[in-house]
C-alpha cells in the first residue's frame, strides 16, 4: 500500500508539485495548550459551508425564482421530492449553524488575541467573510417566497433605504423598484447563488491561505508561561493529529444538524400576499435581532436626526471599529488596554445576548 501511495504521490509531483504539499503538511505544527479547543471553530465552520454549498445546488434542481412559483417549487420539493424535506431542512438548519460556529469563531479569536501582528489581514477578511455570511442569511431568506420572508425583507431593506444621500439608491437597488416583487426576489436570487458565492470563495481562499501561511496563534497568556518557564512549549502536526481531531469536529456539527433536521424541519409557512397586512410580532432571523431590538428602543427624533438613522449609524461604526480591531489594539500585553479591549467584548457579547433575548420575548 505504502508503495502505491509513494507511485501515486510521485505522479502527482511530476506534474503538480504533490511533494511539496506533502513536505508542508509534515512540518505544519499547531500549538496546544488549555485553550485550543477552540482552534476546531474555524473547520466546523468551513465544513458547513461545504454543506450549503451541496445542498444549495441540489436545491437549485427543483427551484423556480418567480413569484408566481418560488412557493409552489419549494412546496414541491418537500412533498413530492423523495427527501426533499431533510435536503431543504439541512440547508437552513446548517445555514444558521453555520452563522452561530462563525460568531464563536470570532470571539473566540477576539478574545485569545489572534489578530496581533502579523495576522491583521487574517482577521479582516475573516469579519469580511462573516458579514458575506450573514448577507447569505438575509438574501435566502426571501427565496421560499412566504408571508414572514416578504415582510422582514421589506423592513430591512427600508432600514437601507433610510440611509442618507445613497439610502434611495440603496433601496432601489436592493428591491429591483420602489417595492418589494418578483424583481426583488430575482435580484436576491442572484446575489444568493452567484454574487455572494464568488466573494465568499475568494475571501476564504485567502483567508484559508493566510492562515497557512502564519499558523495557529499562541495566546498572550500562554506565550507569557512559556517565556517565564510555568509551562512548557507543545505542538502536534497538523496532519494527520489537527486534521483528525478536526474531523472530529466536523462529526459533532453533523450529528447536531442532521438531529434538528429530522426533529424539527424546517417550516414553510403560508405563500407572500402583497396585498396581505403585514402579521403581528414579525422579526428578523436571530442574528439581527439584536440590532432589530436595539431600533424598536430608539425614540423617533434624537436632536433633530432620526432614531433609526442614529442607530444604523452607530451599528455601521460599530462594525467598522470592530474590523479594525487589530490597528486599534496596538498594545497586546496584560496592561490596561488589553483588559479595556477584553471587557468591551464581553460588553459586546451581554449587548448581543440581552437584547436578543428581549426581542424574542
Amino acid at each position: 500500500m505504502s508503495g502505491l501511495y509513494r507511485n501515486a504521490l510521485t505522479w502527482l509531483d511530476e506534474r503538480f508539485g504533490a511533494g511539496s504539499v506533502e513536505e508542508f503538511l509534515r512540518h505544519k505544527t499547531i500549538p496546544i495548550h488549555r485553550h485550543s479547543v477552540w482552534y476546531y471553530f474555524g473547520g466546523m465552520t468551513l465544513f458547513l459551508f461545504i454543506v450549503q454549498l451541496l445542498t444549495g445546488i441540489l436545491l437549485l434542481l427543483y427551484y423556480r425564482p418567480t413569484p408566481n412559483d418560488a412557493f409552489e417549487s419549494v412546496q414541491y420539493m418537500v412533498t413530492q421530492v423523495r427527501f426533499g424535506w431533510l435536503i431543504r431542512s439541512i440547508h437552513s438548519w446548517s445555514a444558521n449553524l453555520m452563522i452561530f460556529t462563525a460568531f464563536v469563531h470570532m470571539f473566540s479569536v477576539y478574545f485569545l488575541k489572534a489578530y496581533r501582528k502579523p495576522r491583521e489581514l487574517t482577521w479582516v477578511s475573516g469579519m469580511l467573510l462573516l458579514f458575506i455570511v450573514m448577507g447569505f442569511g438575509f438574501s435566502g431568506y426571501l427565496l421560499p417566497w412566504n408571508t414572514l420572508a416578504f415582510f422582514a425583507t421589506k423592513v430591512g431593506t427600508e432600514m437601507a433605504g433610510s440611509v442618507p444621500i445613497v439610502g434611495k439608491w440603496m433601496l432601489i437597488f436592493l428591491r429591483g423598484g420602489e417595492e418589494v416583487t418578483g424583481a426583488t426576489l430575482t435580484r436576491f436570487f442572484g446575489f444568493h447563488v452567484a454574487v455572494l458565492p464568488l466573494l465568499a470563495t475568494t475571501l476564504l481562499a485567502l483567508h484559508l491561505m493566510l492562515v497557512q501561511q502564519l499558523g495557529m496563534s499562541t495566546p498572550p497568556g500562554v506565550e507569557k508561561a512559556i517565556a517565564e518557564g510555568r509551562e512548557q512549549k507543545r505542538i502536534m502536526p497538523f496532519f494527520p493529529n489537527f486534521l483528525l481531531r478536526d474531523m472530529i469536529g466536523w462529526y459533532a456539527a453533523l450529528g447536531v444538524l442532521g438531529a434538528l433536521a429530522a426533529i424539527f424541519p424546517w417550516e414553510l409557512g403560508t405563500k407572500a400576499d402583497a396585498f396581505a397586512a403585514a402579521p403581528a410580532g414579525i422579526r428578523p432571523e436571530w442574528y439581527f435581532l439584536f440590532m432589530f431590538q436595539t431600533l424598536k428602543y430608539l425614540p423617533s427624533k434624537v436632536l433633530f436626526i432620526d432614531g433609526e438613522l442614529l442607530g444604523i449609524f452607530g451599528f455601521s461604526a460599530a462594525a467598522l471599529v470592530w474590523v479594525a480591531m487589530p490597528f486599534l489594539d496596538r498594545r497586546i500585553g496584560f496592561g490596561r488596554t488589553t483588559r479595556f479591549f477584553t471587557g468591551a467584548g464581553v460588553f459586546v457579547i451581554g449587548y448581543m445576548m440581552v437584547f436578543s433575548w428581549l426581542a424574542l420575548r
